[in-house]
């Protein structure tokens, strides 16, 4: 139990510095792109990150990958809280960034937010599906600017930037659980179909 929640801090901690450079940069163009040192070294190292892991339930959705995903997401949430506050206090610039981006964030209808997180969830999965079929970080280079410039939800990222922002209030919470259920259902409807494409392909 306790390597799957570190395995899922150390993903928190690569996010939480992706997502501090995202901040950080003038150009969200810039930033988008250096983001993806954060899933270039989850994925080569092998860490759980949720939004990474959650698309293969159609593949095996046994008691032990549940408690992979969720002890995963728990360390996820631990490290990315911890070092969103961190952040803030190390470099105080980048909480100011964060609340314009997170206030934002809360004006949006639920739908809009489902949707988002929808999309995200699906390059996420073809992110790190593509890396770990063909051995490539091609599909990570360029599915992670394209979430973010699209203005997709990542629930990781989105948590480290609320912690960064102070913002705490059940609005944020309910944000936060949408986006998690958004970056779900999109992972997994795209692994359910790729499943049934192959099925009927070998049938």
């Amino acid at each position: 139990m306790l390597k799957k929640i570190v395995n899922g801090i150390n993903a928190g901690v690569l996010i939480s510095i992706g997502g501090s450079v995202f901040l950080a940069c003038d150009s969200k163009y810039v930033g988008a792109t250096f983001f993806t040192v954060a899933l270039l070294c989850i994925c080569y190292k092998g860490y759980s990150l949720f939004t990474g892991k959650v698309g293969y339930l159609p593949e095996k959705h046994g008691k032990e990958e549940f408690s992979v995903l969720f002890l995963g997401l728990l360390g996820n949430a631990i490290a990315t809280i911890l070092l969103g506050y961190a952040v803030a206090y190390a470099v105080p610039n980048t909480k100011e960034v964060a609340q314009t981006i997170c206030e934002a964030k809360l004006n949006q209808a639920f739908l809009q937010t489902f949707i988002r997180g929808c999309l995200c969830g699906v390059l996420m999965y073809l992110a790190v599906s593509i890396f770990r079929d063909h051995k490539t970080p091609l599909a990570i280079i360029f599915c992670i600017p394209v979430f973010i410039l699209s203005g997709f939800e990542h629930s990781i990222a989105d948590i480290f930037y609320f912690a960064a922002s102070g913002i705490v209030s059940l609005k944020a919470f309910g944000f936060l659980m949408t986006v998690i259920l958004g970056n779900a259902i999109g992972a997994i409807l795209l692994c359910a179909m790729t499943l049934f494409k192959e099925e009927k392909k070998n049938g």
